[in-house]
This record gives structure tokens, C-alpha cells and sequence, in this order.
């Protein structure tokens, strides 16, 4: 069974941390970050919203940096007023590079307007959505950017494509991962996932919202799963985690490059409810970063490593120190929340927010892993 049972202590990597945005007022609630490189960039996404989580008026926000440590440029790449409604909330959702084109994910979804606590402030809890979708944003030269466009999957992705060992890419949602053989990211998606029948006749739909009736439909003993990221092992076999508030990661494989999911299980895997990414380091080694200690408030941010895809037996701490937070907002919460990673010229680099306000850049050498 997949583990992350430790041999020795962790150890605390030596890294550089450096800040890509700190709250202000009027917006300083930040979440959901990606990382890529991209013509000698280093480029960061984010969820950025006025004070609460996916609030009305939500946006993505972009920043750029020369190496990793120094980030600038900050500023919106897409707002709720470009797809034509102020009210909707905009989620990151991700980097897919092809040729010379660089592609932003986002998710954007409305709340039923007699659900809202007043004329701007979503309803409490994950309910009341409407119009759930998954579109994009393009550029080749980061200046110049396409119009918003839909690729018509009723979505809000955990992370961008990725690759497969055949080529295909795989867009890790919650309860749906829709795959295509088209390079280009953007078109020829099927719908697939571990959903069941859980919509009857209607299309699925994957959001915070949905992820809750499937998992009580089809009787897991979870409180939510939701939040995957796979790696794939040299049998070809695919490897998706996901988060299940449950003190432990689960687990569904395919063993046909994504087109079909076994059902998910619970692992040996531990984890304190939250977003995580895993990998293949350079020289074939599987990890995972995440929150690994239950009910530690999304802190440490922690990775670990795996030779056989099955044993995470080696440990290593990323980030440790408190943070306190600078603004309240609804559903502000976990230290060190919702990971992403880059390995770029022998450096792994881990992206963050802290507290949903700011958000942070970790990088360190992977010769210390």
C-alpha cells in the first residue's frame, strides 16, 4: 500500500524563500499557485480575491522573475469583467506550455444570486454554484494575450495537463480527469474520472460544490475526496492521489493511460487536508510535497521521496516557521497551503500561499534530496 511511513527524521532542506505577493487591502486573499518557466522566465499564477475565499470579483494574478528569488511584474492576467460578468469567481488552474505558446487554466463558476449573504459576499460553505468551466488564456511572447475561451468541460482543475509516458496529457481534477492526445492542451479532451453515476443522465460536473455529492453518492468513508495529482510508474500504471480530510491520502490507478480509474481507496499516506503535488525527481525517484502531519495546521510543508512509487520513506521538511495572519477573510486558513513544484537546472522550486493571503516561493538544490 502506497506510504509515507518515515525511516529517520526529517531534515530541514536548505532553501531560499522569497515572496511573490503580500496581501493589501482590497485583496488580500490569494490561493490556488502555479509555477512554470517559459523563455527565460519564471512565471507564477494565482487565485486573488478582495477579502474571502473564491469570493465574487475573484481574478488570476500573474508575477514574473529572472531567477526564481526576485518577483515582479505583478499584476491581474484575467479578472471576472473579461469573461463578461464582474460577479463570477475566477480560479488559477495551471500552466501547459506547447511549442512557442504559453496557456493559463482558469475555472470560473457563478453563485445562485439569492444564495449571497449580501449584493457581494458569497453564500457559507461550497454550495449554490452555477456555470462551472474551465477555459484559457494564451500568449507567445507574454505581452500579448488571447481572448478568454471555453473548452466546455464543467471543471475547476486542481493542475494544469500533464504528460503521460505515452504523450497523452491528463488534467488532474477532483472526481474527473479528462485527457487528450492533442499536444496543443486546449482541444480534443474526453471526459473521464471516478464520479460513477453520480450525475445520472446530466453532464458532471467537478467544483468544490459537486466533489461532496459524489463522495456521499458513492459511499466513501471520506468527508470529501477531491484534489488529485498523479505519477506514473514504469509499468505504465498511473497514480492518482487525492485528498480526503480523512487524516490519509487516497488512491485510484489506470492502467489503460487514464481512460478508465479504479475505485478509491485510503493509503498509508498522511496528510492534514489539503492541495499537494507529486513528481519524479531526474533521476526516476517518485515524491510528493505536502502537508504530511495531521491536524498541524497545514504545517510543516513537507516532501518525501519513493524509489518504487509505493514507499515515500524518505522525508525532508521545505518550510516550518509560523505565519500569522495579516487580514481575516472567510475560509482562511493552514499555514502553508495548496503546493506546486518546478524543477528547473537542478533546482526544485515550491510555490505556496500562506494563511490564503500571501504567496511564496521556496527553491532549493535536489542534489540535497
Amino acid at each position: 500500500m502506497i506510504n509515507n511511513i518515515p525511516k529517520a527524521e526529517g531534515i530541514k532542506l536548505d532553501s531560499v524563500r522569497s515572496t511573490v505577493f503580500d496581501p493589501v487591502e482590497g485583496w488580500s486573499y490569494s490561493h490556488h499557485a502555479h509555477i512554470t518557466f517559459f523563455k527565460n522566465r519564471f512565471l507564477a499564477i494565482w487565485s486573488n480575491g478582495r477579502v474571502n475565499e473564491d469570493d465574487l470579483g475573484q481574478r488570476v494574478m500573474l508575477a514574473e522573475s529572472s531567477n526564481g528569488e526576485k518577483w515582479e511584474n505583478q499584476h491581474p492576467v484575467l479578472t471576472p469583467e473579461m469573461l463578461g460578468d464582474a460577479k463570477k469567481v475566477v480560479t488559477a488552474c495551471g500552466f501547459h506550455i506547447h511549442e512557442d505558446t504559453l496557456i493559463i487554466f482558469y475555472g470560473s463558476y457563478n453563485y445562485i444570486n439569492t444564495s449571497l449573504l449580501d449584493e457581494n459576499t458569497r453564500p457559507e460553505g461550497d454550495a449554490h454554484h452555477i456555470n462551472t468551466d474551465l477555459g484559457y488564456i494564451s500568449t507567445t511572447d507574454l505581452v500579448n494575450w488571447s481572448e478568454p475561451k471555453s473548452l466546455g468541460i464543467n471543471i475547476i482543475p486542481n493542475h494544469g495537463p500533464q504528460k503521460t509516458n505515452s504523450g497523452r496529457l491528463i488534467i488532474s481534477g477532483n472526481v474527473m480527469f479528462p485527457y487528450s492526445d492533442n499536444p496543443n492542451g486546449v482541444d480534443d479532451y474526453k471526459i473521464t474520472g471516478i464520479y460513477g453515476k453520480a450525475f445520472g443522465d446530466k453532464a458532471p460536473v467537478d467544483d468544490s460544490e459537486s466533489i461532496q455529492h459524489v463522495t456521499k453518492f458513492n459511499g466513501w468513508d471520506a468527508r470529501l475526496i477531491c484534489e488529485g495529482s498523479f505519477y506514473q510508474t514504469d509499468d505504465d500504471v498511473i497514480h492518482m492521489l487525492l485528498r480526503s480530510n480523512s487524516k490519509c491520502l487516497w488512491h485510484t490507478e489506470s492502467k489503460d493511460d487514464g481512460a478508465t480509474w479504479s475505485n478509491p481507496e485510503p493509503t498509508d499516506y498522511s496528510d492534514d487536508g489539503s492541495k499537494f503535488h507529486c513528481g519524479r525527481l531526474p533521476d526516476g525517484r517518485f515524491y510528493c510535497v505536502n502537508n504530511a502531519k495531521v491536524r498541524g495546521g497545514r504545517c510543516p510543508l513537507d516532501i518525501h521521496i519513493s524509489e518504487d512509487g509505493e514507499n515515500f520513506s524518505k522525508h525532508f521538511i521545505i518550510r516550518d516557521e509560523p505565519y500569522e495572519m495579516k487580514i481575516e477573510g472567510m475560509y482562511k486558513s493552514g499555514t502553508y497551503g495548496y503546493p506546486h513544484t518546478l524543477i528547473h537546472d537542478g533546482y526544485m522550486y515550491v510555490i505556496y500561499s500562506k494563511r490564503k493571503e500571501a504567496i511564496e516561493v521556496t527553491k532549493y538544490n535536489i542534489n540535497q534530496l
